[in-house]
């Protein structure tokens, strides 16, 4: 398949994948099934940089923490059936003390991440300001994710990662992931040179003391628009997620996002035609102008969730039909003859 036969055949797949309504569904037309984000209901809304995993027959939604809208830092959201979703606190009842002392202008902690490990969940957050790189990652754990359960408890346990003037990244939008030899890392960063990556300690969750290397993934041109890196394990090769150009606009928010494939964790990653993330390309996968009832705009910051046999995309659009508010999506995963994901109704 050519590179343009194979664009155009994955924007026809993804225009069905995004033309969903989820506040307020729309019935489906005659004859057709309501795709997954169709038939989304509950509190799907205002969802930003969503993370996404299932323990027992519970998914569980991280997000950015949105002050203003609701108690606490890191809201969640839970759902037996991935349709009706509901609020279900949050993880810190305000902004852990070393972030303050860190970052004193931030106000609440982005762009979380969830993954199991070493026997407990582990949350990577991002605390930072708008435009700036003075920037820090920390993380927090819990044996479970039940807040019924007796041993829940979000334990704390500090900085990560953190980023100054003085650096050319900056450290925000985590992204855990371990690959198919065991070693764990952390893929982050927004606007300045891109997405990096960190080794981390699989014992700990934090650094790697033995490798202080940071290794350099996918980068832009000026304005060096890019993050919200997400990596997985896919038929012999890694694949890298990224979000490029711009969100938290609301209606002119134009997010969107790519993917690139390397035979190396560390890279290079490379899209269809082959050309390196590192210069700037990536395939697409999501966009607004995919969507053909303009309704979901800057599609972006996903997170992949391996459910049984199936691959699910989570992510944030936002919904021109109720004022741009940023909204939770799922869809399906699937991928083409020649390995390459396709976001599925």
């Amino acid at each position: 398949m050519t590179s343009k036969a194979w664009i155009g055949a994955a924007l026809m797949v993804a225009v069905a994948g995004l033309s969903a309504l989820a506040l307020d569904a729309a019935p489906a037309e005659p004859g057709t099934a309501a795709s997954l984000a169709d038939r989304m209901t509950g509190d799907i809304a205002p969802v930003h940089d969503p993370a996404i995993i299932k323990q027992g027959d519970t998914y569980y939604v991280f997000s950015t923490s949105r002050p203003r809208d609701e108690a606490g830092q890191i809201p969640v959201r839970t759902s037996k059936d991935l349709i009706s979703w509901t609020r279900a606190g949050a993880v810190f009842a305000q902004m852990p003390d070393w972030a303050k002392r860190e970052i004193p202008k931030a106000n609440g902690i982005w762009a979380p991440d969830i993954s199991f490990a070493n026997g407990e969940f582990r949350l990577y957050y991002a605390v930072s300001t708008f435009g700036s790189n003075r920037s820090a990652i920390g993380l927090a754990t819990s044996p479970t994710l039940d807040p019924s359960a007796p041993n829940y408890r979000w334990t704390d346990k500090g900085q990560v990662l953190a980023s100054t003037v003085a650096n050319d990244f900056n450290a925000i939008d985590p992204a855990a992931f371990i690959d198919r030899d065991g070693q764990a890392w952390l893929a982050f960063g927004s606007f300045w040179t891109g997405i990096k990556m960190v080794r981390l300690d699989p014992a700990t969750g934090l650094r790697a003391v033995d490798d202080q290397k940071i290794y350099s993934l996918a980068r832009r041109p000026a304005p060096d628009a890019i993050e919200a890196a997400f990596l997985i394990d896919h038929g012999g090769y890694y694949y890298l997620f990224a979000s490029f150009d711009f969100c938290c606009r609301g209606v002119d928010s134009t997010y969107y996002t790519v993917v690139g494939r390397s035979k190396a964790v560390t890279g290079p990653y490379l899209d269809y035609d082959g050309k390196p993330m590192m210069e700037g390309y990536g395939q697409i996968l999501l966009h607004g102008k995919l969507d053909p009832t303009g309704r979901w705009r800057g599609p972006g910051h996903s997170a992949i969730l391996k459910d049984g046999d199936r691959l699910l995309i989570a992510y944030h659009a936002y919904d021109a039909q109720h004022g741009g508010i940023p909204t939770l999506r799922i869809n399906p995963l699937g991928w083409t003859a020649d390995g390459w994901p396709v976001a599925r109704p």
